[in-house]
């Protein structure tokens, strides 16, 4: 299965790697991962930099097509993932996929609001994992950009839909501290957010943006609210 011509021009080669399979990035689904390279944050603990700092990827979107053609009946998800998979207009690319009879996730920062909205708008994404990276006065801190409001949006929009998703943070203990969940518990309870929320630690590796190690604060689980439900991982 092959993308039109002008849409495979446009895409070329955007995506840094391919995952054959998962069973734990998809809630309840046998999936791959397909990871788009490039991003529009810098967040200081993550460990895909060199995905991040990609210019170009080194497979097409034809070309990760036919692979998933290979996986039909073997998997049943997809999960596009990155770096920001939304930096790109995945318009076409998530048609072909739902041709196969793939569910979709995707994991995003929320910030390319008019891609992902489109998306929403044509029922092409089946669930969506959105981070919140940091409460609106350290968000430009944690991911050196200066997108709170689009991810903001993207948020409202979310709730707004009949999509199921899930909202999640990464922990460090030395850049969000207790006071700092809470204020974005308090901000999704607030706007009507009554699902899990997800807090994944931060795991220590030889590869992050910041080469950050293990966080020297404790965080005090015991400190936070119990408005919503959290989840570690």
């Amino acid at each position: 299965m092959n993308i039109d011509k002008e849409s495979s021009l446009k895409s070329s080669h955007v995506i840094y790697d391919i995952t054959k399979f998962t069973h734990l990035d998809f809630p309840n689904h046998l999936a791959a991962i397909i990871w788009f390279s490039g991003c529009n944050m810098r967040c200081d603990y993550c460990y895909n930099k060199d995905i991040v700092f990609a210019k170009k990827g080194i497979i097409s979107m034809n070309e990760a097509l036919d692979f998933l053609h290979s996986r039909v009946s073997l998997l049943d998800g997809v999960v596009l993932s990155g770096g920001e998979a939304t930096a790109y207009d995945l318009v076409t690319f998530c048609q072909a996929i739902k041709e196969l009879g793939f569910s979709i996730k995707l994991d995003t920062n929320g910030t390319n609001f008019n891609n992902l909205k489109k998306l929403l708008d044509l029922k092409l994404l089946d669930y969506i994992a959105l981070d919140y990276k940091a409460p609106k006065e350290k968000f430009t801190q944690i991911t050196h950009s200066h997108k709170y409001d689009d991810f903001s949006k993207t948020l409202n929009i979310l709730l707004d839909s009949d999509i199921e998703f899930e909202v999640r943070t990464t922990l460090h203990a030395d850049l969000l501290s207790p006071a700092d969940i809470n204020t974005i518990i308090d901000d999704l309870y607030a706007r009507g957010y009554s699902k899990t929320y997800y807090i994944q630690e931060f795991v220590e590796t030889q590869e992050n943006i910041a080469q950050l190690t293990k966080p020297k604060l404790s965080f005090n689980k015991k400190a936070l609210k119990n408005k919503l439900p959290v989840i570690w991982r």
